[in-house]
């Protein structure tokens, strides 16, 4: 029998998830619906991320996919711009890019804006090339929202929203930076996501 008394929220979301995964086999059409929830832990501390599936099912399920490979594991926090967002999920400490899977559909035009603690894929110019980046936005940057359906206007899709943790956000968005390997903004001591927790 599972003790749920004087858990930390973490765990308790864990044993709730144990109990879940016997009864879902048991009940039909029982679903498990608290698998939005991610932690990732940094060498300045943890950030919890809720993941928003409903209005941004396509990010969602691919920051998701990445977080159960483990592939953000061992990834550093490689652009830090104070005011503006964090951004990582690409480059090892060794400032190596990580291979990824396809690219991913657009959802900016869903709807979520980029606002403060707000999560939102990165990408190339291209408005329909994001893969594994993400970046954390540290101010309500509108001007990254979905506006018209060409290059100049498509916007970058948020699909989560930070829920605890903006404090770490905010101490890494105040590290020092500098420029090394075409890398700009990256922070001189590195930031590393040392673990990922589905919730």
């Amino acid at each position: 029998m599972l003790d749920f008394t004087a858990k930390s929220p973490l765990s308790l979301c864990q044993s709730l998830r144990r109990v879940f995964s016997v009864y879902s086999g048991l009940i039909p059409n029982l679903t498990w619906q608290l698998n939005n929830m991610i932690v990732l832990t940094t060498n300045l501390g943890e950030i919890t991320i809720e993941l928003n599936l409903e209005k941004a099912p396509v990010s969602s399920k691919n920051f998701l996919r990445y977080c159960e490979e483990g592939f953000f594991e061992g990834t550093i926090f490689h652009r830090v711009i104070d005011g503006f967002m964090i951004q990582g999920g690409g480059h090892t400490e060794n400032l190596l890019e990580k291979p990824s899977h396809d690219p991913i559909v657009n959802e900016a035009n869903r709807g979520l804006k980029n606002v403060i603690g707000s999560v939102a894929m990165a990408r190339t110019d291209a408005p329909h090339s994001a893969t594994s980046q993400f970046f954390i936005n540290l101010d309500n940057n509108d001007f990254l929202d979905f506006t018209a359906t060409n290059n100049q206007g498509w916007g970058y899709a948020a699909f989560g929203q930070v829920t605890a943790g903006m404090d770490v956000v905010n101490a890494i968005a105040k590290v020092k930076t500098h420029s090394k390997f075409g890398l700009d903004d990256l922070p001189v001591d590195p930031i590393t996501i040392e673990k990922v927790t589905i919730l």
